[in-house]
């Protein structure tokens, strides 16, 4: 069960290189219609906020948005979801992030000279120049930002990545068979897959509590700590603390889970 996650710059290829992949080892394509479905069907209107904010630079007020905060957490446990089902290539939205020390994943960053680019996106938007570096410009600063903002992590750190693949260096057809061979040989960790199955769990719990509208917490999280699921956050007193805790057990379900949830200003203990 390999898992690819791609990360692009606007017109460097990356998308027809990850399609290409998905063809060649018929793997899961996901990309920005697979979300909206997700989305689409977690019901509400989270499909419309993510048509507005998917790879999308928020404003300062949309950042700190119960919206914005529900859509990051839903988008990271569905690629996560996506990611549990193997043989699948996920396209953006800080898949590398998400999977980074899992076995069967592997992170490729796809870049190419500007000239490059700019050939490529007037050939396939049919735009003249100008546009195509507007285009190219205007795409990728709102993917940086929006990977800054959910995050805190540079979209452009070669460090981040497994593999840096310039297609003004090597062929679409070259970085392909790269990816092919590296994917084959990922496929022998089809056992190492608890660690994802339990950051899956985690961001299944988190993106249920931050889609609850009778809950707003403005700092939580969920995560693994080798014993079992932590929720973490910080609450305004003890009426919210317990449907907190017991929307966080529910949502947990059998998985051990620890509260530590504190108190902010005059509840404080």
């Amino acid at each position: 069960m390999a898992i690819l996650t791609i990360s692009r710059e606007f017109g460097s290829g990356g998308r027809e290189i990850g399609q290409a992949v998905a063809k060649l080892l018929n793997y899961e394509y996901v990309e920005k219609q697979n979300i909206l479905a997700d989305l689409k069907a977690a019901g509400g209107k989270w499909e419309k906020w993510g048509k507005d904010l998917d790879e999308h630079c928020p404003t300062l007020w949309e950042k700190h948005d119960w919206s914005f905060r529900g859509f990051s957490a839903l988008v990271q446990s569905f690629i996560l979801d996506h990611a549990l089902k193997g043989r699948v290539v996920i396209m953006g939205r800080g898949g590398n992030f998400l999977l980074r020390g899992i076995p069967p994943a592997f992170s490729v960053r796809i870049v190419a000279p500007v000239e490059k680019r700019l050939e490529r996106t007037m050939l396939r938007e049919s735009v003249d120049r100008e546009t195509a570096k507007w285009l190219i410009e205007r795409t990728d600063s709102e993917r940086e930002c929006f990977i800054r903002s959910v995050y805190s992590k540079k979209w452009d750190d070669p460090t981040e990545y497994d593999m840096v693949a310039d297609t003004g260096v090597n062929s679409e057809d070259e970085i392909v068979k790269t990816l092919h061979a590296i994917l084959l040989e990922k496929q022998r960790f089809d056992s190492e897959i608890e660690t994802l199955r339990i950051r899956a769990d985690a961001a299944r719990v988190k993106a249920g509590l931050l889609t609850n509208p009778r809950i707003f917490v403005p700092t939580l999280d969920v995560f693994y700590d080798k014993h079992g699921l932590v929720l973490r956050g910080i609450v305004h007193n003890p009426g919210e603390h317990k449907a907190v805790e017991e929307e966080a057990k529910k949502l947990a379900g059998d998985l051990p889970l620890k509260c530590e949830l504190h108190y902010r200003g005059k509840h404080q203990p």
